[in-house]
């Protein structure tokens, strides 16, 4: 008997078929990010990689699970991305865009019974966050499903996560590349990194204030934090702490959406 990919795009029709009988629950993760700067030295897709690097740690840590059976949507790279765009390389797209897309693409997977769909975000624009979260509502409302979200932001996942995570100077700095030199080293211009000062700009503050512009609030080469102080192994403990949450919304999600018998 061969064994399922555990990415959803890899499978057959008559297999997706199978997942809607299996004694195991199917719950779709949805890798979210955007396109945008980080920095001289990472790459533009910062934020899908981590997300991706989270679903792949889900899929190993749960692959013998007996009850749920995770599986990996294609990833949404495009998000709500305003800060960076007077910098080469940012693709934004607008807000009803991006509702409109993790709407319809998990609209359809309920449809056809696959009611267990978990967004997996990495991008933090406000507006980014604010239509994800928008969107769960809307599936609520429309499906009466509860769409997964792993909001990072919430008090409680924050405290969990890096020094650098909860001072607001995380775009591009230690915490971010880190996280990528853990997956994806070639993808870190190191020499670059290494010599890169610390940018000590708290973003949530700047953000709440208003500003919508990495130049104006100071990231003149459009990263803060400390990305020379970024290593693999941090990488991988960020990873661990970042997984083990991800579990925890896969289970409150199959939770909540059981149908009673």
């Amino acid at each position: 008997m061969s064994v399922l990919s555990r990415y959803f795009d890899d499978l057959t029709s008559p297999q997706v078929a199978g997942l809607l009988v299996d004694a195991r629950t199917p719950v779709l993760l949805l890798p979210v990010g955007a396109i945008e700067p980080h920095g001289p030295h990472a790459p533009l897709g910062t934020d899908p990689i981590i997300s991706m690097g989270m679903c792949d740690r889900v899929c190993d840590l749960l692959a013998d699970d007996p009850e749920v059976r995770p599986l990996v949507l294609p990833e949404l790279p495009y998000g709500v991305t305003r800060c960076a765009a007077s910098f080469p390389g940012a693709v934004g797209i607008s807000e009803d865009t991006l509702h409109a897309l993790v709407v319809e693409v998990c609209r359809a997977l309920v449809d056809q019974g696959l009611r267990n769909v978990v967004v997996v975000n990495n991008h933090f624009e406000p507006e980014h966050v604010a239509t994800l979260r928008r969107a769960v509502d809307t599936l609520r409302a429309e499906r009466r499903v509860r769409l997964g979200y792993l909001d990072l932001l919430r008090r409680t996942n924050v405290a969990r996560l890096t020094d650098e995570f909860r001072s607001g100077a995380c775009h591009g700095g230690r915490y971010e590349t880190s996280l990528v030199l853990a997956d994806h080293p070639a993808l870190v211009v190191d020499d670059l990194r290494t010599a890169l000062p610390e940018v000590a700009v708290n973003l949530a503050t700047a953000m709440s204030g208003g500003e919508r512009d990495f130049r104006a609030m100071g990231l003149e080469r459009a990263y803060c934090g400390a990305p020379a102080e970024a290593t693999a192994s941090e990488g991988v403990d960020t990873y661990r702490v970042l997984t083990e949450l991800l579990v925890s919304t896969v289970r409150e999600t199959v939770a909540a959406n059981r149908v009673p018998s």
